[in-house]
């Protein structure tokens, strides 16, 4: 038996809270889990809307000269996310409608299908239909 029973929070380091939470809320309609304070400090946990697992994204702000060096880039130009979804035609109009652009992933063999996409910041990130 692991040690480990789920993955928590993923941290995608931001420029702009709101704009970050505007783009992963509005845009691709991610629920806010949690968005409360800490000695000023603001906890912004967000991720899929339907509940399904206990993963999400932890919007943190860059503050400091190291942090802002690396956002969108904080990943070493490896995808930062891979996002599964029933209805993958559905997700590509979406992001269209919001002027983001996409590119076709990886044939993986089998029925599943893919599309690759940038965040506010250029994160990588992918949409796959299993």
């Amino acid at each position: 038996m692991g040690m480990f029973t789920a993955v928590g929070r993923t941290v995608v380091l931001v420029e702009d809270v709101e704009a970050a939470l505007g783009f992963y809320r509005d845009g691709l309609g991610f629920a806010v889990l949690f968005d409360g304070d800490l000695d000023g400090y603001r906890l912004l946990h967000v991720g899929p809307a339907d509940g399904a697992g206990a993963a999400g994204l932890w919007l943190m702000p860059a503050e400091s000269a190291e942090a802002r060096a690396v956002v969108g880039r904080q990943t070493g130009g490896m995808p930062l996310l891979v996002l599964y979804t029933d209805d993958l035609d559905r997700v590509a109009a979406r992001l269209t409608e919001l002027g983001v652009a996409t590119r076709p992933g990886v044939p993986d063999g089998g029925s599943g299908r893919s599309l690759h996409f940038r965040d506010l910041y250029g994160n990588e990130l992918i949409a796959a239909q299993p």
